[in-house]
């Protein structure tokens, strides 16, 4: 089976489709030896691909969901040796990356893959993938902050859409809440900058739901490989073609 170049280095899990094809323009792919600049090329499986020097393997797809703890990096690897959530995982020789991010001191639901393909349509923002977060927040907050919340507050000058606000939870002697809000931004830190901008801090964050998946049957630290009908429900996220929550 042939399919675009770009497509095919980007599902090797090396780099994104975008940053491919800005591989392919730099004369940076060679294919079979030969360098291309061609957007349009198809390879198959037969083919040798080389980008900036590495030999792209034609490995199997893989594809986990991990119940991320606190105090763990969601990288590949950390300078200061702190512990990844690549390291949480045994898939043998193969390399996975997680799909976006969560803050060292949040838990929850990540993903993580070596399929660039899936990457790409999961960290788009025009795809618009529903993500839940439940937050301990210090402080009560007024019907004028909910209402705030509820219609879009801008960070960096850019509006954040919340799909869902909601107080679980209210401890007027200690003057903390619990909320939980689903948003389908990818922004470093947004649901800690949303109630920053009002000037309250996220004292406990965690993310319970990505898109459809949840944590159900996993503890702190636990994974499991997605199904095949989860990863094509994952891929129909692309161009919005899944319900939303």
């Amino acid at each position: 089976m042939e399919e675009r170049l770009q497509k095919k280095i980007a599902a090797s899990g090396l780099c994104s489709r975008r940053k491919a094809e800005e591989l392919i323009t730099a004369g940076k792919v060679l294919v079979n030896g030969k360098i291309v600049t061609e957007m349009g090329i198809k390879v198959s499986n037969k083919d040798e691909i080389m980008v900036d020097g590495k030999l792209i393997n034609n490995t199997d797809k893989l594809y986990y969901l991990l119940y991320k703890p606190e105090k763990v990096i969601s990288s590949t690897k950390d300078e200061h040796n702190r512990k990844t959530v690549v390291d949480l995982i045994d898939c043998t020789n193969e390399k996975i990356y997680p799909i976006g991010r969560l803050d060292y001191d949040t838990t929850g639901i990540i993903l993580l893959t070596n399929d660039g393909a899936l990457t790409d349509i999961l960290a788009h923002p025009k795809n618009m993938v529903p993500k839940t977060y439940v937050a301990k927040i210090n402080t009560i907050l007024t019907k004028d902050e909910i209402y705030q919340i509820k219609n879009g507050i801008k960070i960096d000058n850019r509006k954040v859409e919340v799909l869902y606000f909601k107080v679980r939870k209210v401890n007027k002697e200690n003057r903390v809440s619990t909320i939980e809000i689903t948003i389908s931004e990818g922004r470093n830190h947004i649901v800690k900058n949303i109630f920053l901008s009002l000037g309250h801090k996220v004292l406990k964050l965690k993310r319970t739901t990505y898109g459809f998946l949840d944590l159900s049957g996993l503890k702190k630290g636990e994974y499991r490989s997605l199904t095949i009908k989860e990863v094509k429900t994952l891929y129909a996220y692309k161009n919005n073609k899944i319900k939303k929550v």
